[in-house]
């Protein structure tokens, strides 16, 4: 077995682990990065990029097919299935690309293929050609999709995300299992594009919202256009022919029985950590075998093992496990004398149209007093009307003592925009008032934003007399 030895040996080359390799060799560390799958980020490969694609290609679809209201009427439109996914799977090709350019950039010497295995805290064995031996380790292994076991006797025919841009073409029909961010996406995608789509959900959850009168909203918006059954479970499903027999059922509704050509599952992911051994290191795992760590710096418990990326299950996304990877490499490098890592402003995006979003302090999370809410409905909003994009709502949280800007949830038109400059208000810790002093164009969709924060203004206006001054000058000015 080959033998080799490196300060920190990083698991997993995706967003966390290159993020973490480059905060390692930035410190002046040798370090060692494995992975036994392909090279290529989930984003790039099978999250973030490709999905992206195929939802512009369906809005492309939907602009045409509903221009009519503008007095623009478009006639014999014809979605090409296999030009679609042939335009998805090349750009995501091209995105791919660019990530192997920054591994082919990474010395031989600091690569090694293989699927790692703990021996001890500080020992590894790669498949079984190679042993490494590290003062410290990061795991960045990610996660993988979760296909409970009702599916599996549909063989091909029960899909996850990361197959739909394989596709030669498109499904001529598809039952989406989940509402989360990956199941609203596709499944509005797909349903643009001429498929035959019905999205279902056990629960009444939407795309991660949190806010229910935000919830409730998107929930009318997507209804207008989707076969959306929230609060409805798969009682069975089974192959009849080259169909899926489907035995779904409604909460308070009888059973239904329903043929799909395929059934996507998007009910989740699961850390992929069943074959590392760890129980092999000090690390304390509960009953799932999930390392017990300290979020602020990564560590797991005190070992000199670290964890980041969507793996430790904090925030899946694509710049949270880039910082993630930034923290614990940084930390595998200073350890032991490791620090609490520099967060930003925490914020997720899901496009579907409308586009959905949240900043900051989630509604579940906020405090039970000392709280007031201001909010828009995007239905008579300038712009938003202008657009035929009228449909949603952003709510926007305050805090009584000091009018200080804690987070929002929204379901709207150009949301993603949104979002961002709440994120950096809220990282900037503005408050409402100097939020609305801020320059607001005529006529842009931010002008929905404006009316939330200036009922904000009012409630706090109304909640604290010794704030009420600021807040009606504020008001007063715009």
């Amino acid at each position: 077995m080959n033998q080799l030895k490196t300060d920190v040996a990083i698991i997993g080359a995706g967003t966390a682990g290159m993020s973490a390799y480059r905060a390692v060799k930035t410190a002046g560390f040798d370090a060692i990065l494995i992975e036994g799958g392909p090279y290529g980020t989930t984003c790039a490969r099978v999250g973030c990029m490709p999905s992206k694609l195929l939802i512009a290609a369906a809005d492309a679809a939907h602009t045409a097919a509903t221009a009519a209201p503008f007095g623009v009427h478009v006639e014999g439109l014809r979605i090409d299935g296999e030009q679609v996914m042939d335009r998805v799977r090349r750009e995501r090709d091209r995105f791919v690309g660019f990530v192997l350019e920054s591994v082919d950039g990474i010395p031989a010497s600091d690569k090694v293929r293989g699927y790692a295995r703990f021996v001890s805290d500080t020992v590894l064995h790669i498949d079984d050609h190679t042993e490494i031996q590290a003062t410290r380790v990061v795991i960045a292994t990610g996660t993988s999709p979760v296909v409970p076991d009702i599916y599996a006797a549909l063989g091909d025919r029960v899909i996850v995300n990361d197959d739909v841009f394989n596709w030669q073409t498109l499904p001529r029909s598809v039952l989406v299992v989940g509402s989360g961010v990956i199941g609203l996406e596709i499944g509005q995608a797909l349903s643009r594009l001429g498929v035959r789509t019905c999205l279902i959900n056990r629960s009444s959850s939407l795309g991660g919202l949190a806010d229910p009168e935000v919830k409730a909203s998107a929930a009318a918006a997507f209804g207008q256009e989707l076969d959306l059954r929230l609060d409805s479970q798969v009682l069975g499903a089974h192959l009849e022919g080259d169909q899926v027999k489907v035995r779904l059922q409604r909460k308070g509704q009888a059973e239904t029985t329903e043929h799909f050509e395929y059934v996507l599952v998007a009910t989740g992911r699961r850390p992929n950590l069943s074959g590392l051994d760890l129980q092999n290191t000090k690390a304390v795992l509960d009953e799932r075998g999930m390392p017990e760590y300290d979020a602020e710096t990564l560590q797991l418990s005190d070992t000199p093992i670290f964890i980041a990326g969507d793996v430790n299950g904090i925030l899946p996304l694509l710049h949270e496990a880039a910082d993630d990877g930034h923290i614990a490499g940084g930390n595998a490098a200073v350890w032991p004398k490791v620090v609490p890592g520099k967060r930003r402003t925490p914020m997720a995006v899901v496009f579907t149209d409308p586009q959905l979003a949240w900043v900051g302090t989630r509604y579940k999370d906020l405090a039970s007093a000392g709280v007031v809410c201001g909010q828009v409905n995007f239905a008579n909003q300038g712009r938003s009307r202008v657009m035929l994009k009228n449909q949603g709502m952003l709510r926007v949280y305050a805090r009584v003592s000091d009018g200080r800007f804690l987070g929002a949830e929204m379901a709207g038109p150009s949301m993603e925009h949104i979002a961002h400059l709440l994120a950096w208000a809220h990282q900037s810790q503005l408050t409402i008032a100097q939020m609305i002093q801020m320059p607001f164009y005529h006529p842009v969709v931010e002008e929905g934003l404006r009316t939330a924060l200036r009922q904000a203004a009012r409630h706090l206006a109304e909640a604290d007399l010794d704030y009420v001054r600021e807040c009606e000058q504020a008001v007063n000015n715009v």
